[in-house]
């Protein structure tokens, strides 16, 4: 029989502790597919913070740093600084970790124009804690602490991260992209590519955001969790490229 898909070299045995139906594991899949046909099976090193991510160095066979929460951008701006330049340095965080603890490590990592990548996944609630809202839940959307939806005049605006940053100086390459469907899966592959390849050639900060489900606490299936995402994560959060300096340099 002939084998159409293995498992990445870059990828552990140990099982994902990740909910049922969660995308955790594809972007998994697809850094860790990158990373192998860059060459980078012994040349990177990632960092996890404290959130779903959190047992991210059990999965990846490469060294991965536990960073405080919110703190992964400092820890792998200080690893960038100090290893051999040819290494990949990635962080792995969610919403919560990113957007709100960490967003002073994130904004400042990025204004700096640090060379290194940030996978950044979006699924607009708190995972791991028991699904508070996060800074990037919708309006309207609900939470343990929202428990009637997200009122702004209440609770404030969500933040949209890779607008925001893309005002900044120093990124190279922010894409936010997602993967409800295989098409999509494809482009977020690409995207994350592209990220190590900007980082690769040394023209700085790479970001990529990926518009993601949490089934567990949406309280939806799976399936119902993706199409949620799709109707409604996507349109909140429009999927596409907000800075790319290697068109510019072209």
């Amino acid at each position: 029989m002939k084998i159409v898909a293995d498992k990445p070299k870059m990828l552990t045995e140990t099982p994902l502790h990740y909910c049922p139906g969660c995308t955790h594991g594809i972007v998994h899949r697809l850094v860790a597919e990158a990373l192998e046909e860059l060459g980078k099976v012994d040349g990177a090193i990632g960092v996890v913070p404290v959130g779903c991510s959190v047992f991210g160095y059990k999965y990846f066979r490469c060294d991965v740093f536990e960073a405080a929460h919110g703190r992964a951008p400092a820890v792998a701006s200080a690893i960038r600084r100090v290893v051999n330049p040819d290494n990949l340095i990635f962080t792995y965080q969610g919403d919560g970790d990113l957007a709100s603890i960490g967003m002073a490590e994130t904004v400042h990592a990025c204004t700096r124009g640090e060379n290194i990548t940030i996978i950044f996944i979006n699924n607009g609630i708190y995972g791991m804690t028991g699904g508070q809202m996060a800074p990037t839940t919708m309006p309207g959307e609900k939470a343990t602490t929202c428990i009637y939806g997200r009122d702004p005049k209440v609770n404030g605006n969500p933040i949209h991260m890779c607008e925001m940053l893309a005002t900044l100086t120093g990124p190279a390459y922010i894409e936010r992209v997602s993967c409800y469907d295989v098409p999509h899966v494809n482009k977020a592959k690409a995207a994350i590519k592209k990220a190590f390849q900007v980082q690769m050639e040394k023209k700085g900060l790479s970001f990529i955001e990926v518009v993601a489900n949490c089934p567990t606490n949406y309280h939806q299936t799976p399936l119902e969790s993706m199409q949620f995402v799709k109707e409604k994560g996507c349109s909140f959060y429009p999927l596409g490229v907000f800075k790319d300096i290697t068109k510019e340099d072209k």
